[in-house]
């Protein structure tokens, strides 16, 4: 299981927990503070996205089990609503998972579960760090 604490200052500057994780899903928890805001009072557009992409990530690599790491490639993010106040979350769900790549949407909800934001990245599997440039990445 990949632990949010792990992957560095970024994630705790942001204020991520990581609430659930399962090689079909991850959940991600964070609240609403002044640091995340625009000047209009709303989230910014660019927390969602890191977000985004944190979710899919820690699913992807969750899902390969340490058989190799997932690594983003592209990313597209949908803004639905504005979130002001409150605590939101992101979970992530696979489309495809293949011996290459991996397909994940990421829904980010607020309390009352509405839909803020969704996104879809796309990520390489590689194999581990610190390995044979040729091992390929083999999804248990």
């Amino acid at each position: 299981m990949t632990s949010l604490e792990t992957l560095g200052g970024f994630v705790g500057l942001l204020g991520l927990r990581l609430a659930e994780s399962s090689e079909d899903h991850v959940v991600i928890r964070w609240p609403v503070r002044p640091q995340l805001l625009q000047a209009d009072g709303t989230v910014h557009r660019g927390v969602f996205c890191t977000v985004v992409e944190t979710a899919a990530s820690a699913a992807a690599s969750s899902w390969l089990d340490g058989a190799g790491r997932a690594v983003p490639v592209s990313m597209q993010t949908d803004f639905v609503a504005d979130a002001r106040e409150g605590e939101l979350t992101a979970t992530a769900r696979p489309i495809h998972r293949g011996r290459s790549q991996q397909l994940w949407t990421v829904e980010i909800t607020d309390a009352a579960a509405r839909l803020i934001v969704r996104g879809q990245v796309r990520l390489q599997n590689l194999p581990p760090a610190g390995s044979s440039p040729t091992a390929g990445a083999a999804p248990r």
